[in-house]
């Protein structure tokens, strides 16, 4: 698939059967590997991007390996998919982007994503975001795809409405989250409005 081109209803299923390799223009969207872990350590430990994750900052590059372990686990129960994010010129590691919470009997699944710090600013979450869109409501036939925010992240809310998703609400002390509870901002986009 194209990721510069819109996906149709119509687009084959995923089978499941290999992990998808996605590509804009800047990035490569491709399964872990063993050498990702340096990079996905280092995203993790880096307490500016993990303040608005539900997770306390890694300590060790082991828990890199968890957390690629969880995303093989994902994606051979079929419930989600995670894409880690390479620079398609340097080669070097820049953040991950995927699914979680896969809901067939509904079509809907909900989106999460990160990005190193040495990369914020240059548009290359949206980039690789719509893409991971175009997969979703193509191959995967999603109708629905969710985010959660928090509030205070605004950085997250540009994002979201600038790839067009609507506010649905705030859940509110939705998470228990480093020792508080917390709201989130539940944000949507469905397949016609994607799609076009």
């Amino acid at each position: 698939m194209n990721p510069s081109t819109p996906a149709s209803p119509s687009h084959e299923r995923f089978d499941w059967s290999e992990f998808p390799r996605l590509e804009t223009p800047r990035l490569i969207l491709r399964e872990a590997r063993p050498e990702d872990r340096e990079g996905l350590f280092r995203l993790y430990a880096d307490e500016e991007v993990m303040r608005y994750i539900p997770l306390d900052p890694f300590e060790s590059v082991e828990e890199a390996d968890d957390e690629m372990s969880w995303h093989a686990r994902i994606f051979r129960e079929q419930t989600g998919l995670r894409w880690m994010i390479e620079d398609r010129e340097s080669g070097a590691f820049v953040g991950t982007c995927g699914f979680l919470g896969l809901e067939r009997e509904h079509n809907r699944m909900e989106i999460g994503y990160d990005l190193t710090r040495a990369h914020w600013g240059r548009g290359l979450m949206p980039e690789a975001i719509r893409a991971v869109l175009d997969f979703g409501f193509g191959s995967l036939h999603a109708n629905k795809i969710e985010a959660r925010v928090d509030p205070d992240n605004a950085a997250s809310i540009r994002l979201m409405e600038k790839l067009g998703f609507t506010l649905e609400g705030r859940l509110r002390q939705h998470e228990f989250e480093k020792g508080r509870y917390v709201d989130l901002l539940a944000y949507s986009i469905l397949a016609q409005e994607h799609l076009g």
